[in-house]
């Protein structure tokens, strides 16, 4: 069959990565959060001390840094290792929240992950989420998606996902840090947030998360079924 790159931006906290595990998971291609990655990148910087400001400390952190991904074979979730070891909960703390819109800012960062996702997305039959996929990562793609919803619902997805890791913080403390990343997300300098004219834009403030992945998966059959068409009348 047939296999496109879905591509899916959004703000933070309006669903973008378990979207993207459903859609994925649906269509039977494989997931790949760019989020987790500059997340792991963050951890690493965070616990070797190395300052995201300084040119040195960012060469060196990236020569020791290696992100992957592995199947859980009891959950099947893709989960997040970092130099060989699992930091899928780690990198989901707001330790670590409130750190990653600054190394993510960083151009040689930025550079080296685009590079690590563009490989992973050669093969296609990909869905990948983050802040700039459609625009950068994957200019390209078949499928552009742009995430969004309100900061309160935003807020209160969030703090009903850190709770389910034991991490109880007060709402307004959540609003605070999303509104900062929204602000530092949409005007960096390097590959800020944007929705793109060729994207479709899901607002989830309202729907359920059946509804938001079944609209993304609908829009992808018709562009896999549209090709598949074109090629078998050429």
């Amino acid at each position: 069959m047939n296999k496109i790159v879905i591509a899916i931006d959004g703000y933070s906290g309006c669903g973008k990565s378990s979207t993207a595990k459903a859609v994925a998971k649906d269509l039977g291609y494989t997931y790949i959060d760019s989020g987790a990655m500059y997340r792991a990148a963050t951890l690493h910087f965070l616990n070797n001390f190395l300052s995201p400001s300084n040119p040195h400390d960012v060469e060196k952190g990236l020569k020791s840094m290696e992100i992957s991904f592995h199947l859980n074979p009891d959950t099947l979730i893709q989960e997040t290792y970092l130099n060989g070891l699992n930091v899928e909960n780690e990198i989901r703390t707001m330790r670590i929240s409130n750190k990653v819109s600054e190394i993510a800012t960083i151009a040689s960062i930025r550079k080296e992950l685009v590079a690590q996702q563009q490989r992973l997305g050669r093969k296609k039959g990909v869905v990948m989420d983050g802040r700039d996929i459609g625009s950068v990562v994957f200019p390209h793609a078949d499928l552009k998606v742009f995430m969004t919803a309100d900061l309160e619902t935003r807020a209160i997805r969030r703090q009903v996902e850190l709770l389910e890791k034991g991490e109880l913080v007060a709402l307004e403390d959540i609003k605070a840090n999303l509104a900062e990343r929204d602000r530092v997300d949409s005007s960096r300098a390097e590959s800020p947030l944007k929705k793109m004219e060729d994207a479709v834009e899901v607002d989830t403030s309202n729907s359920t998360f059946a509804e938001q992945v079944g609209k993304i998966v609908h829009a992808a059959r018709q562009i896999i079924d549209k090709q598949a068409s074109y090629a078998g009348n050429h």
